[in-house]
């Protein structure tokens, strides 16, 4: 009996997999065994074919493929690699040793990869030392970037059955290149960071809105939660769409993390400098957003996506009741829970929500040039779709101006980058593991140190304004962005009530 190792995903974890096979004298047959779902049993006729481009003559035999642990439902087309090679090597000298096989299997021999391997190759590197894996040569360059595994790629059946007999042919597959995205780097606190200079949306095009920028720097600085509102046409969503290019840099397996998330909603897997930026419609659905499935297997959501990046509701008050108050958890825990009668998935929420809104319904609320429609009745009820609780996890409010023929730049997204970044630095050198908008409370009591006048001011806007601890750790946190912008160590008055003008009331 031969073994290979490969792994199956069970939502955003990789199980290890070890594919067995024997050859027994009996009626010829070739049967899969294991909770092997329809994905793999489909396998058998793709890898006959395949085995058939090599010359090689099936025995009278029977042959039998376990995949154990044989508790664990299985799934997936990467697994025709592995079994291929137990039945073409099974009479030969071979040592399959540790290595791990990932690909697909054309009718022609050839090796394709798959969504799911990136991920499942993430999770395993996450666990296990020294990780050795035998993948398609389209796989081969996003694997090799996740630091401390060796990476081999082959091209086809015939190469991934020379790759074990043949030593030296082995070693002339070992993947050196890392992908280019990663040969510009900067450190930071010992950890590497991937800068971005792309800033394909420039806060530039923004005429006037002044107060909105400064919101729109602290936001980015402490990954801060914001809302803005303002009449139509005032530039809110065009803020927001150019807040993701000022974003602080990412760390090399955030960048990993973020593309294995995407490899898990089926989509392409690619490396990106940019945070990730999801902007679901208000008419969504709630698994969509926050995940949801079958009970073998919770697909990914929206929220999850957005792990990272920035989370935009747009239109605010017009998602479902069901939604809003179901992103009251993620927001406040940085994780989401799937639960389903098999299966608990948990994926992490660490997102910057930002949302926008009009005023009123038809809009003009704010206008000084047109009329407002709505009766009051018709702006309580519009207001009250956004709950107390829900506001209370916003730490950054904006009510935005009016725009003006007249209005001129005042800051493009390059400056407020530079500022965003001397922030960012600061945080990281203070050896914080989060950056200020996702800090827990014993973060906040260490790096939010208040001045005499910040602390009573504080003290005095809690009581008027009735705020909860929760307020109160807000509106520290922002404090603490707003002075690691201008450069200071202790937050002090001016700080503290700057932070408080950006506090919805």
């Amino acid at each position: 009996m031969k073994r290979v190792l490969c792994a199956t995903l069970e939502a955003n974890i990789a199980h290890s997999v070890e594919v067995e096979s024997t050859f027994v004298r009996a009626l010829p047959g070739f049967a899969i065994v294991g909770l092997a779902q329809q994905s793999i049993q489909e396998s058998r006729d793709r890898i006959k074919a395949a085995l058939g481009s090599i010359n090689f003559n099936f025995p009278s035999q029977k042959i039998t493929i376990n995949l154990s642990p044989s508790d664990l439902p299985k799934h997936g087309s990467h697994f025709d690699l592995g079994v291929a090679l137990l039945v073409a090597l099974q009479k030969t000298n071979v040592n399959f040793e540790d290595f791990y096989c990932f690909g697909e299997l054309g009718l022609d021999g050839s090796v394709k990869g798959t969504a799911s391997i990136f991920p499942i190759i993430l999770s395993l590197a996450s666990r296990f030392d020294n990780l050795r894996v035998v993948v398609p040569k389209e796989s081969a360059e996003l694997a090799a970037s996740i630091p401390n595994i060796k990476v081999y790629n082959v091209g086809s059946l015939q190469e991934a059955a020379e790759f074990f007999q043949n030593t030296e042919f082995r070693e002339s597959r070992l993947v050196k290149s890392k992908h280019e995205i990663f040969q510009n780097s900067i450190a930071i606190a010992d950890k590497t960071y991937i800068i971005n200079d792309d800033f394909e949306l420039d806060f530039a095009d923004i005429k006037g809105q002044a107060h909105a920028k400064e919101a729109m720097m602290i936001a980015a600085a402490g990954m801060h939660n914001v809302l803005l509102e303002g009449s139509p046409g005032c530039g809110k969503s065009m803020s927001i769409k150019r807040l993701l290019y000022i974003m602080p840099p990412l760390e090399i397996n955030e960048i990993l993390q973020n593309a294995a998330n995407k490899s898990l909603s089926g989509e392409n897997t690619v490396f990106k400098k940019l945070r990730p930026f999801r902007a679901p419609h208000h008419t969504s659905s709630r698994p969509s957003i926050f995940g949801g499935g079958s009970s073998f297997g919770a697909k990914i959501g929206e929220v999850a996506l957005a792990h990272n990046g920035i989370l935009f509701f747009d239109e605010f008050p017009y998602f479902s009741k069901q939604v809003l108050e179901s992103l009251r958890e993620p927001l406040e825990d940085g994780q989401v829970l799937i639960s389903r009668v098999n299966s608990k998935i948990c994926y992490e929420t660490k997102f910057l929500f930002a949302a926008a809104q009009n005023p009123c319904p038809c809009g003009n609320l704010f206008s000084n040039i047109k009329p407002c429609k709505c009766s009051d009745t018709d702006i309580q009820k519009y207001k009250a779709k956004i709950s107390a609780p829900l506001l209370d996890r916003i730490d950054i409010y904006v009510q935005m101006d009016e725009s003006g023929i007249d209005d001129v730049s005042n800051m493009s997204s390059k400056q407020m980058r530079a500022n965003v970044l001397k922030a960012f630095i600061a945080q990281k050198k203070r050896g914080q593991k989060e950056l200020n908008g996702k800090m827990d409370d014993k973060s906040i009591e260490r790096f939010c140190v208040l001045s005499d006048e910040a602390k009573d001011i504080l003290k005095n806007a809690a009581v008027r304004f009735g705020l909860s601890h929760r307020a109160v750790g807000k509106l520290k946190k922002v404090a603490r962005t707003i002075a690691d912008l201008d450069g200071m160590d202790l937050i002090n008055k001016t700080h503290m009530l700057k932070s408080l003008k950006f506090r919805h009331r």
